[in-house]
């Protein structure tokens, strides 16, 4: 790109941030569309504590335990499948 274009592309980059108004994206538009007719019910901005706490989540300790148990068995199965006469 010679000097010339690359300072055009600048002014032009500058000229069009300057711009007192900016169209909306067409999705902006559709969404203003559709909630002139039917609004959005209020969204709280955090979960409800009650919903997070009925959720048990096992601890790392537990998964770890899993995990390891899975492998251990893969591993006895394979060594005991090789150890089968033919």
């Amino acid at each position: 790109m010679s000097e010339r274009d690359h300072e055009e592309r600048e002014f032009d980059l500058k000229w069009a941030e300057q711009a007192q108004h900016k169209e909306p994206s067409a999705r902006a538009r559709m969404l203003a569309a559709r909630w002139k007719h039917d609004p959005p019910g209020p969204v709280p901005f955090r979960a409800d504590p009650e919903h997070t706490s009925r959720v048990r989540r096992r601890s790392s300790w537990v998964s770890t335990a899993v995990v390891l148990g899975a492998v251990a068995l893969v591993i006895i199965l394979l060594g005991y499948l090789d150890f089968q006469p033919y």
